[in-house]
């Protein structure tokens, strides 16, 4: 037994990595680190962009707000002022005429997206002030607009808005198909009960973030020749 216990000792000081490799193979394997929500913030992608709300990862988008809130009629102070103006004054005059621009800027050059929808909204603006002496029939033909601007640009609806600011309807969030729902519901209420500065939030809205199909904006590429290059003569 004692010489055994010497052969292992003589072992062990003739191969001193044997050792550290029986201990290290020994030791339980790491599970791989997951990153933190702080070092998602800080991942870049191939091209040197950052990733700002994790989608590469695989994590929800967060919606972001409206540009103006229902009650901006007068719109913001920026670049974008007099159109803002004209937004307000086509809302209170000829609302016909603000819808079917905002779906004509929706609609992405369809042809006869504006004559279709204004007659339409006409008619009905028509209808609801002779009989009901208020424009009680036209909200039920607009407000699908909205909840399109709403999906198309991520924007969050009034119950998120509600949630963001007093911290309620919490439960309706949750569930994906609930909380669609309730902003259906909500869109409807903003076009019957505040119709015209619906439609002048939508027409804001459009107008930051969709040039008008009349412009058809292409790109073009100009060649401009070299200058003339003279051969100077040496001294």
């Amino acid at each position: 037994m004692a010489d055994d216990n010497k052969k292992l000792n003589h072992d062990e000081e003739a191969n001193p990595l044997l050792h550290h490799h029986h201990h290290h193979q020994q030791q339980p394997p790491k599970a791989a680190e997951q990153p933190t929500q702080e070092e998602l913030f800080h991942l870049w992608t191939a091209d040197g962009v950052p990733i700002a709300h994790g989608s590469v990862m695989g994590q929800p988008i967060p919606r972001s707000p409206w540009n103006s809130s229902v009650c901006a009629c007068l719109g913001q102070s920026d670049h974008f002022c007099s159109s803002d103006l004209e937004v307000c004054l086509l809302g209170s005059v000829a609302p016909c005429v603000l819808y079917g621009s905002n779906v004509e800027r929706l609609g992405s050059n369809n042809s006869g997206t504006f004559a279709n929808h204004c007659l339409h909204y006409s008619g009905l603006y028509v209808i609801g002030n002779s009989c009901c002496g208020w424009n009680c029939l036209a909200p039920w033909f607009s407000y699908p607009s909205r909840t399109a601007i709403r999906r198309r640009f991520n924007l969050e609806g009034s119950c998120e808005a509600l949630n963001r600011s007093c911290g309620c309807c919490g439960s309706f969030l949750e569930d994906e198909a609930q909380r669609e729902q309730c902003e259906l519901a909500c869109d409807f209420a903003t076009h019957f009960f505040c119709h015209a500065c619906a439609l002048c939030q939508e027409g804001r809205e459009l107008r930051r973030r969709v040039p008008h199909p009349g412009f058809n904006a292409q790109q073009v590429l100009v060649m401009i020749p070299p200058a003339e290059q003279a051969m100077g003569r040496g001294a």
